[in-house]
């Protein structure tokens, strides 16, 4: 699995090779479980990361430090 050094780029890359492998079809039933429970916690992993992304990119940090959300407008 994935570990904590390697970038959400790598993460993301060898979660498309599984999906790969898995959609190929050639895996046995084992092979394809094992693929399976493997991407699913890449996917858990990279989910988190970009919950966390987003949440310091919503917050501006302000003159004296403090954070508030940041407002974008629509105009």
């Amino acid at each position: 699995m994935a570990t904590k050094t390697e970038k959400f780029e790598d993460k993301m890359l060898e979660l498309e090779h599984i999906i790969d492998e898995l959609e190929n079809g050639n895996l046995d039933l084992e092979d394809s479980i094992e693929k399976y429970t493997k991407a699913m916690k890449l996917v858990k992993v990279c989910s988190e990361k970009l919950d966390d992304i987003e949440a310091r990119v919503t917050k501006m940090i302000n003159e004296d430090g403090s954070e508030s959300p940041l407002e974008v407008s629509n105009d």
